[in-house]
């Protein structure tokens, strides 16, 4: 009896969501982010910002840049229970272990092989172009719109999964992207509405 409760015990999840959350908290407590603002709430946010997937992709929400900007290391997060596929998540998603961590949008082509990586990075850069967020970066550098990168990389995340997976985040966490990314399929769709026919339309409209 005893045996059966020690497997069914040891079989259970060791490094749950609610975890990653305090890890996160006490990981970022101190740090403050490019407008002096506690980090610890962007990193919630980008995993709050994932609550539609399953739990190693919310994990290394909570967690994506805890390899970037704190000592915990892979055997760290290891040891602690945080799962192979959650923990590569995170590496990848990391540009100080890239390749060329300088080149930005390559970091970004690196991130989109990977469909999970893709929507930890969606996440994060949605909350770093919240419209207040964008407006105050600008104010503080008014010559170097910083922004842009974000801008940028947005195309190339949204093409790497399911344009369906990329509205669940944006309507968590950035609902003003989602008029952005309407207005960017409407450009990739070369289809000319205003002169199609009903023969044109397919076998399908005529059941």
């Amino acid at each position: 009896m005893s045996d059966a409760h020690s497997t069914e015990h040891s079989s259970a999840p060791s490094f749950t969501i609610e975890t990653a959350k305090v890890l996160a908290e006490v990981a970022h407590n101190r740090q403050k982010d490019k407008l002096k603002r506690p980090y610890r709430e962007h990193v919630i946010a980008v995993g709050d910002a994932l609550a539609d997937f399953d739990d190693d992709i919310r994990i290394a929400g909570y967690l994506h840049d805890i390899a970037e900007d704190t000592p915990i290391t892979r055997q760290a997060l290891l040891d602690m229970g945080v799962s192979e596929r959650a923990v590569g998540i995170i590496e990848r998603v990391t540009k100080r272990l890239h390749d060329n961590p300088d080149d930005y949008q390559a970091g970004i082509r690196f991130i989109a092989e990977d469909h999970d990586a893709t929507l930890v990075k969606i996440a994060d850069n949605a909350h770093n172009s919240l419209p207040e967020r964008v407006r105050a970066l600008a104010e503080k550098w008014p010559d170097k719109p910083p922004v842009t990168k974000y801008r940028d990389a947005r195309p190339v995340l949204y093409s790497a999964v399911d344009v369906e997976e990329v509205r669940k985040i944006l309507a968590r966490v950035n609902p003003w992207l989602l008029e952005e990314l309407d207005d960017r399929l409407d450009e990739e769709d070369d289809v000319d509405y205003e002169n199609l026919s009903y023969d044109d339309a397919g076998p399908e409209a005529a059941q």
